[in-house]
């Protein structure tokens, strides 16, 4: 398999000079992950281009360390701040990390890996009522309604949103960790955890979009 680097070698200099910083601005000024297609589609060339400019662009930031770095999520590629640098964005108030108390938790993890998932199958899982959790979840985009299902009653089944995939810093589904390493996720005091304290959130490890809107320094509790 060829390396970004020999894919960009390929490339002539106006090719690179041209196109990498072309995309860049499209990933830069989108409102959340863009995907190759869509800027294939704007520039007027093919998704092998663009990929080729992407990797062109994370050769030059590895080589030319930036404040931000480029990241695939959600089935897009977005900019997005380096977590060495997120004590600084904090005092800027750029972060407002969401604070996961245990039955969100749960019921997120529950809802991320069995979807499609109805509420009864949920509160069988957890053994409580979690109608307000889930309304806190759908409130927040995190979960989605995805239709009903074929049984008597046909009760709402649920699933995972893109924006629950950005939060993750997931490019998709397939890249969930284990349910082991999930769990491990979950606050070991009752009273939550922070997103910038979990592995696998966009602020947990210190990084966010690079073009957050600011916000007050409080936490937000879900």
């Amino acid at each position: 398999m060829m390396t970004p680097r020999a894919r960009m070698l390929e490339m002539t200099p106006l090719d690179i000079i041209e196109l990498s910083p072309i995309v860049e601005a499209l990933i830069f000024a989108a409102d959340g992950p863009i995907k190759v297609e869509r800027m294939a589609e704007a520039l007027d060339t093919t998704p092998e281009e663009v990929m080729s400019a992407i990797e062109a662009l994370e050769v030059d930031y590895a080589e030319r360390p930036r404040g931000f770095f480029l990241q695939e999520v959600a089935g897009g590629y977005q900019l997005r701040t380096c977590p060495e640098y997120a004590d600084y964005l904090r005092r800027l108030g750029h972060n407002r990390p969401f604070k996961f108390s245990r039955p969100a938790m749960e019921t997120l993890a529950i809802i991320a890996y069995r979807q499609p998932v109805t509420r009864s199958e949920i509160e069988y899982l957890r053994g409580v009522d979690s109608g307000s959790v889930l309304k806190t979840l759908l409130e927040k985009r995190l979960v989605r309604i995805l239709g009903k299902k074929d049984v008597p009653g046909k009760p709402m089944i649920y699933g995972t949103t893109r924006e629950f995939l950005e939060l993750f810093g997931l490019p998709d589904l397939s890249a969930l960790p284990t349910l082991q390493e999930f769990s491990e996720l979950a606050p070991e005091e009752e009273n939550g955890v922070a997103t910038d304290q979990l592995p696998l959130l966009v602020d947990n490890d210190g990084s966010s979009e690079i073009k957050s809107e600011t916000s007050t320094e409080q936490t937000e509790e879900i």
